[in-house]
């Protein structure tokens, strides 16, 4: 006899026997035991979690000549015949390659003649969604007033494109997404009955693999099996058939990424690749060990919100420690954009790199969470002493050059550090600005920008500008801009004038404030359209 896959071989048989869907189980049987069956039932959920097993359990028990607790019997003639799949009472109809108007015309015809076995007509429309829109409306008349011996169960994964007129004619019930707990302890049973030995460790991943669904599981389990044949079967090497990557792996790329190591992150990423593993599981698993450390982040009692041995969430609160929530959600951000491209690509490895080079380096972007990631990158290599700060001393845009409060000369190749300079620059006496030159500096924004550091230039990205009175430029932060408080210094406005004065020749005064959309001033006109605010990211 040919090898049956497990899925098939172990298929319910019984209501008894179906798992995670006791809400619907617990209906159905009811009903039967009552004999208040309904005419027309609407099985929703994803794939693998029961809804064609549920079905036929059903369309055999409404038909059983002893049903046992709302479950077929198996034993008088309807069941045995109905078990071996030719029941003429049962029909069913793969809608996704019957879906025109006469396959539904077939239908109503045939349920004109009541059964010759059973005493009911059970037909089992799956992936019923895939019908058309004539098909539907010529099922539509029959489905809410069929024969009182004909009953019909639709079954689909998208009810949404289900029309309403049809849904509002069945029972619908939902079928949930089961359990990583009840699917191990569905495999442990089964392997009990096939005397195959299997790690627990291996199973639990197998059942988050399957994403609640039974007959992925067994499917994967199946795999496995197969490939190490009469063997023990282990964690190690569940991942060795299905391609994926031990928690290790992601807890060492995780770090890596933390610390910047854009080394280390390729190294790592190379290892993966060297061992055969599939890049696009690898992506989607990373996102769900990042999703873990957010909630282990963001949870007092981890053990309740994720599904992890303590080795592994004691390893997860210490990266916690080392990141935050922001910067976390910036690299799932990353990963998710990746893994929606790497699955169509030819390229998986190269698109890859390139995300594990952002996630490194922040300042590859220019959005809130990367400026985040980028202050505490900064943040840790100050507390780690891990920075190099020059030590010569640092001029801005026509200011003295100051050491320990008293002007130094500054240092050039004409005039080298060892040689005293004769007097240190004097500044340039510039005129003071009227309403045009506040005009050009408005409009000219970019070039003032373009003499600050990429972490000042950050500061001012979401500025408006404004003219006020004859020579005093007005910047505008809107009222819950968190850099406003950071940038009303006095320091601030002196270096952004000397930058002006020695850009534009003009003596500019600046005032920031903060105000609403909308909000008018009679003091100033806002000019934000002549704006075009664009930083230009730089590594710090």
């Amino acid at each position: 006899m040919s090898y049956q896959a497990l899925y098939r071989k172990f298929r319910p048989n019984t209501f008894d026997e179906v798992k995670g869907q006791d809400h619907i189980v617990t209906t159905l049987k009811n009903q039967i035991n009552a004999e208040r069956i309904g005419h027309a039932f609407l099985f929703c959920g994803t794939r693998g979690t029961g809804k064609t097993s549920v079905a036929k359990i059903l369309a055999r028990a409404v038909n059983c000549e002893n049903p046992q607790d709302g479950s077929p019997c198996g034993e008088c003639e309807t069941c045995k015949t109905s078990a071996g799949g030719s029941a003429p009472n049962i029909i069913e109809m793969d809608a996704a390659s019957n879906n025109g108007v006469d396959d539904v015309r077939q239908i109503i015809e045939e349920i004109q003649y009541s059964p010759t076995v059973g005493k009911y007509t059970v037909y089992i429309i799956d992936e019923v969604h895939m019908l058309s829109g004539p098909a539907f409306n010529a099922l539509l008349k029959t489905l809410e007033e069929p024969p009182a011996y004909v009953i019909f169960i639709l079954a689909t994964t998208e009810p949404h494109k289900i029309p309403v007129t049809i849904l509002s004619r069945c029972q619908r019930y939902d079928f949930k997404r089961i359990s990583i707990e009840t699917i191990v302890d569905r495999l442990e049973e089964l392997m009990d009955k096939e005397g195959i030995s299997v790690d627990d460790k291996a199973l639990r991943y197998i059942a988050k693999v399957a994403d609640g669904s039974m007959r992925d599981a067994l499917s994967l389990l199946d795999q496995c099996i197969a490939f190490y044949a009469d063997q023990e079967l282990t964690y190690e090497k569940v991942l060795e058939v299905l391609g994926a990557v031990d928690q290790e792996v992601f807890s060492r790329l995780t770090r890596s990424i933390i610390q910047g190591d854009v080394a280390s992150s390729m190294k790592i990423l190379d290892e993966v690749v060297i061992k055969g593993r599939e890049l696009s599981q690898f992506v989607n698993d990373f996102i769900w060990y990042l999703r873990n450390l957010m909630l282990v982040k963001g949870s007092e009692d981890a053990m309740e919100v994720i599904d992890a041995p303590l080795e592994r969430i004691e390893a997860l609160k210490q990266e916690a420690e080392m990141v935050d929530n922001e910067t976390v959600m910036r690299y799932i951000r990353v990963l998710s954009e990746t893994a929606a491209q790497i699955k169509y690509s030819d390229q998986k490895r190269v698109l890859l790199e390139i995300a594990l080079i952002k996630l490194n380096t922040p300042a590859m972007e220019s959005d809130y969470e990367s400026i985040v990631n980028r202050i505490s990158v900064l943040e840790n290599k100050i507390e780690s002493g891990n920075i190099k700060v020059d030590a010569a001393p640092v001029r801005r845009a026509n200011a003295e050059v100051v050491t320990n409060g008293n002007p130094v000369p500054e240092v050039t190749e004409d005039n080298p550090k060892e040689e005293p300079a004769e007097e240190p620059a004097q500044e340039e006496e510039v005129d003071k600005a009227v309403p045009e030159d506040v005009q050009y500096v408005a409009d000219n924004w970019n070039m003032i920008l373009n003499h600050m550091s990429p972490l000042e230039k950050a500061k001012f990205k979401r500025i408006s500008l404004a003219v006020k009175g004859e020579d005093t430029l007005l910047i505008v932060f809107d009222a819950d801009d968190i850099m406003y408080d950071n940038c009303n210094t006095i320091e601030m406005m002196e270096m952004i004038n000397a930058i002006i004065r020695d850009q534009v020749k003009k003596d500019v005064q600046i005032e920031m404030t903060q105000m609403k959309p909308n909000q008018n001033d009679n003091y100033f006109q806002m000019i934000t359209s002549k704006i075009n605010l664009e930083v230009e990211e730089e590594d710090f």
